[in-house]
């Protein structure tokens, strides 16, 4: 850690935990200006921004006491990032970056500038979060919000405005006029009746995510002190995942940040674009390249995939984009036989088997782990886990459906949210040994929590100790895993007591809003108790907790930056891909981003009772002009 806490030059400064860089990440690296990064599958985007934090704050290039802002998609992604810069710096550096999703960011600044919005425009202290769907706004549409005053129309242009089109057209599609449209629409008539009930006519604002990102960008416009205090604390700013920016969240970092002295670093895909559903932009790097002079810097390397894997890659992503540069693989290539196939099976149930057989000679043969196998399914995972897991548990492997719920949450979500992460970490130091790891990350997650300086050793030792005496405590007082509900919410109410709920409500702004963090804690005690059944041991309860020896089943948009030895892609029919004709783009990306998961190799399943396969042709085209072959499996 000594070596870690050295002040470097920036000609001396070499990449962190790391052999070396490709030449064009390390341009990024240390680069001075804003910089949109294409960087393909494997390319190792976070790895990258890893590294750019160390560089920046180890060589001062990133000043004291301005801070880099880091801004992710999913919270797993975020925290993978913060976690990845605290192994390659001192903690005294890596406290300066702050590491947090869009939502958490836009919500942040409402949560604590709200107030000072224009009274039309304010929500209450205490509001909700939504998330509304297309039910919602057709009732609104069609049964609440009536008809409009006779200057705007009439009830039947109400009725007209499309349910689909609301949201991402009328009531977010631009940014906030301070007083209102003064001539609307009817669409934008009816569009300013959701904000003001959703403001203003219960006893609580409710408000959805997209909103609030609205709402913080309308902020920071009217109040150019706020504005101007974000623009002296951060010096940079990472986007990752970029090719999923919603112009509600670019438009809010445009207005923060244009035209100022903070470096921004975007990086992303636009062959990965799966989120064009949940109105990402069609181009935001044009656009972000225009408005900021960002210049565009490709990555060609893939670390992840084998090369026959990559190969066929870059079949698929010129089916995106013809521009596309095949990638160079440095992975190694560790299999026998096909590195992607097709199999056919006659039912689901025999299709079931099969792959449990599979898995478990895989696992055998090439001494691989349950979770270097991934099901991944285009939606209703429910409906794959109840054939898949009896057949996966009669071959001895667990199958773990991620995309259930658990309470209100789902299971992958949940796995990734803070308090669930701090109980697994307090629980593991106390209940399992070895537990050396957890001991530090439980340490450092306290120094954060109780706001100890990096340099007070003699408050981080009081810590320790504080610390050793209460898991010790703990391990006495519950010696087995939970038996009941109450058992197990007991558990996760003392360690949160030793915690601190309002220092976790503190480092982490979303618990303080609503009920969300009783609904997490909730799920917690639920999970944990049902991890527990058996009479088992401690270790083996919180190993069914965290999934540890099980195989995951998860959505493809779920399993968007993780990585699996192989892949297997339950269900390439017309019934699992029925909106393939919709939107053919960002249905092919899906197919890449599953594809693109696998390091060795990728397996696809058809069955034909679930459906054919006439409206998907175009993907099965893509797959035999690579050379992939389909056989039938009985």
């Amino acid at each position: 850690m000594a070596v870690l806490s050295r002040w470097v030059r920036p000609e001396d400064w070499k990449p962190v935990g790391v052999a070396a860089l490709e030449a064009n990440a390390l341009k990024v690296v240390r680069a001075t200006d804003h910089r949109s990064v294409i960087a393909g599958p494997g390319a190792g985007k976070t790895e990258l921004l890893a590294q750019r934090a160390a560089y920046l704050l180890q060589t001062g290039a990133a000043p004291a006491p301005r801070r880099i802002l880091a801004i992710s998609f999913k919270r797993d992604a975020a925290t993978n990032l913060a976690a990845r810069v605290r192994q390659r710096c001192h903690r005294s550096h890596a406290e300066r970056l702050d590491s947090m999703t869009f939502d958490a960011f836009a919500k942040g600044l409402i949560d604590r500038f709200g107030q000072a919005l224009p009274e039309r425009w304010r929500p209450r202290r205490d509001y909700d979060v939504m998330f509304p769907g297309d039910r919602d706004y057709r009732d609104f549409l069609y049964q609440q919000v009536g008809a409009p005053p006779a200057s705007v129309g009439t009830h039947a242009d109400i009725q007209a405005i499309s349910v689909k089109a609301f949201e991402r057209r009328h009531l977010v599609g631009s940014p906030l006029l301070v007083d209102g449209w003064l001539h609307p629409t009817p669409a934008q008539w009816a569009a300013d009746r959701f904000w003001q009930m959703s403001l203003h006519a219960g006893r609580k604002s409710a408000l959805s995510f997209p909103m609030i990102g609205r709402l913080a960008e309308l902020l920071l416009r009217v109040n150019p002190m706020a504005r101007d205090a974000l623009r002296l604390t951060y010096s940079h700013l990472f986007m990752d995942e970029f090719q999923d920016t919603t112009q509600i969240q670019y438009d809010l970092v445009r207005t923060i940040f244009v035209d100022t002295n903070t470096v921004i670093t975007a990086v992303g895909d636009n062959k990965q674009q799966i989120m064009r559903w949940a109105m990402a932009m069609d181009d935001p790097f044009t656009a972000f390249d225009g408005d900021f002079g960002a210049t565009r810097t490709p990555l060609y390397n893939n670390y992840r995939s084998s090369p026959e894997l990559v190969r066929i890659q870059h079949v698929l992503a010129q089916a995106l984009d013809a521009r596309s540069v095949a990638p160079v693989s440095k992975a190694v290539g560790t299999i026998a036989g096909d590195s992607c196939a097709i199999w056919d099976f006659s039912t689901p149930e025999i299709e079931a088997e099969r792959l449990a057989t599979f898995v478990a000679t895989e696992m055998k043969t090439n001494r691989l782990g349950p979770r270097d196998f991934v099901l991944l399914v285009r939606q209703k995972a429910n409906e794959y886990a109840a054939v898949l897991e009896p057949a996966f548990v009669a071959a001895g492997i667990p199958l773990r459906n991620e995309a259930g719920m658990v309470g209100a949450i789902m299971l992958q979500d949940l796995l990734v949210e803070a308090a669930s992460s701090l109980i697994v970490a307090v629980l593991r130091l106390a209940m399992t040994s070895p537990a050396g790891r957890y001991w530090t990350e439980c340490q450092e997650a306290l120094i954060i929590l109780r706001g100890v300086a990096p340099d007070n050793e003699v408050a981080q030792a009081r810590l320790a100790q504080e610390l050793d005496a209460y898991v010790l405590k703990l391990s006495a007082t519950y010696p087995s895993p939970p038996k009941s509900q109450a058992a197990s919410r007991s558990i996760v109410d003392d360690i949160l007591r030793f915690i601190g709920r309002e220092r976790v409500i503190a480092v982490h702004p979303a618990y303080g809003q609503g009920d969300w963090l009783e609904k997490v804690l909730d799920s917690v005690a639920e999970h944990l108790r049902g991890s527990s059944v058996g009479g088992i041991e401690w270790s083996s309860a919180l190993d069914n907790y965290e999934g540890t020896h099980a195989t995951p089943l998860m959505t493809i948009h779920k399993s968007k930056g993780l990585e699996y030895h192989s892949v297997i892609f339950v269900g390439l029919d017309d019934g699992a891909w029925w909106s393939f004709s919709n939107d053919q783009i960002e249905a092919t990306a899906g197919f890449f981003v599953a594809f693109t998961r696998a390091k060795q190799r990728v397996v696809f399943t058809y069955c034909a009772q679930r459906g054919a396969r006439t409206k998907i042709a175009t993907l099965y085209q893509l797959l035999t002009n690579a050379g992939v072959k389909s056989k039938q499996i009985s």
